[in-house]
């Protein structure tokens, strides 16, 4: 099966958890729109956890295209909490993971986006502070 997240451009939405650094679970919504332009891909998410109040985390990634079937793909972002970012979207099989970091506040993190069919993916990521976990969240997204 050949992936369509990130390769195909639309529209994903999801539900799922939200788990702060503590463990306790929060319900969470997200949102990613794909673009592709000719020089780079676009990806515009929002993830929104239903607390009291409700917290939304938005971000907008620039992706360079693959070369190749089996290339890594760069991207970078910057976000008003974490500041830049950059990191590597690479597909593993079924799934693509993503690792990036923050070299200047010392933010890191993965995300796994593994296949179920070709109209949805299961979400996984983790984000870091040095090595302390801040949250972790999974959504089923569909498109």
């Amino acid at each position: 099966m050949r992936h369509t997240f990130l390769f195909e451009p639309g529209v994903w939405v999801g539900e799922g958890t939200f788990w702060r650094a503590d463990g306790e679970p929060l319900s969470a919504a997200g949102r990613i729109e794909i673009a592709h332009r000719d020089d780079c891909w676009l990806l515009g998410g929002s993830l929104k956890v239903k607390a009291s109040p409700s917290v939304e985390f938005v971000t907008a990634y620039s992706i360079t295209p693959p070369a190749s079937p089996t290339s890594s793909m760069k991207w970078a972002s910057e976000n008003a909490t974490l500041g830049k970012q950059s990191g590597t979207f690479s597909v593993v099989g079924r799934g693509i993971l993503s690792v990036y970091s923050c070299s200047a506040s010392g933010y890191h993190g993965a995300e796994h986006m593994a296949q179920l069919d070709t109209d949805r993916y299961r979400l996984t990521a983790i984000l870091l502070l040095n090595e302390k976990r801040l949250s972790s969240w999974e959504l089923e997204l569909s498109r």
